[in-house]
């Protein structure tokens, strides 16, 4: 059951480099038909050929669209529509974050980070999933993070973004209930896509890497779980340190554990 995702047609968001195009080689190995969705069209060619070269799928389709601009995830709807396609499973991955402390911070950039993070995933889940219930079947994947359990000084917008995506997931899961529509949330750990190449900050030296991520959220979806931790035993631990500790503890912590990566330090994040 978990490898086969045959006669399903899968929606990724961010799917040119990093995650989400880890998320669909590894949806088209298991028989997913796909349609790419980000804003370069020529990396989404090059994923899209490897995807046909590798697995043969000829029909994978691209979607060139930028979920933060304004009217962009309409307009990518509006594509989808004049196409004629149906998604069975959305992948909201797209995602945006950074580092540093907040008020040194460019306030535009996190901005964006909201609207990718929060509206466009809103925007395409009410769209797609309204779809998905109409027809009693198919599901939403929606790409969170450990990050989303607790505040994360130097990290605060993003963090709160993704505590966002936990909440909403959660309460569609439960509203969804009985439809025949699944709604599950990944919450992976850091991830090594190279984020911080060429930057003050550091990268966690026992990082995943997206191949391992993207095979254990699609396991877990096709497990029928409501939540995944695809990363290490001790991401998932994280997941309960504001359930355990005082609040102010685990902001405490998450602060410290943040200025030793040099997350306070980095002004060339953006």
């Amino acid at each position: 059951m978990t490898s086969d995702y045959r006669g399903v047609t899968a929606l990724v968001t961010g799917a040119s480099k990093g995650l989400g195009q880890a998320l669909a080689l590894e949806l088209a190995r298991r028989g997913a038909r796909l349609i790419l969705v980000a804003r370069s069209k020529a990396q989404l060619s090059e994923v899209a050929t490897e995807i046909r070269q590798q697995f043969g799928s000829q029909d994978t389709e691209v979607i060139v669209g930028d979920l933060i601009a304004p009217g962009g995830p309409q307009r990518i709807l509006a594509e989808l529509r004049d196409r004629g396609l149906t998604v069975d499973l959305l992948v909201n991955n797209a995602g945006a974050g950074g580092a540093g402390a907040f008020l040194r911070r460019p306030l535009d950039s996190q901005l964006r980070s909201v609207e990718l993070n929060v509206n466009g995933l809103l925007v395409l889940t009410h769209s797609i999933g309204g779809e998905l219930v109409a027809r009693g079947s198919g599901g939403i994947i929606n790409v969170s993070s450990v990050a989303a359990f607790q505040p994360m000084p130097f990290q605060a917008t993003y963090a709160a973004s993704k505590a966002f995506v936990l909440s909403f997931s959660e309460a569609l899961a439960e509203e969804l209930r009985g439809s025949g529509v699944r709604v599950m949330a990944s919450h992976p750990g850091p991830i090594d896509t190279g984020f911080f190449d060429g930057t003050t900050a550091a990268m966690q030296a026992n990082a995943d890497t997206p191949q391992r991520i993207a095979t254990r959220t699609l396991d877990d979806y096709a497990k029928g779980r409501a939540a995944s931790y695809p990363g290490g035993r001790q991401y998932r631990a994280v997941t309960w340190l504001g359930r355990v500790l005082p609040r102010v503890a685990t902001v405490r912590l998450t602060g410290t554990v943040n200025r030793r990566q040099h997350f306070d330090e980095v002004v060339d994040l953006a």
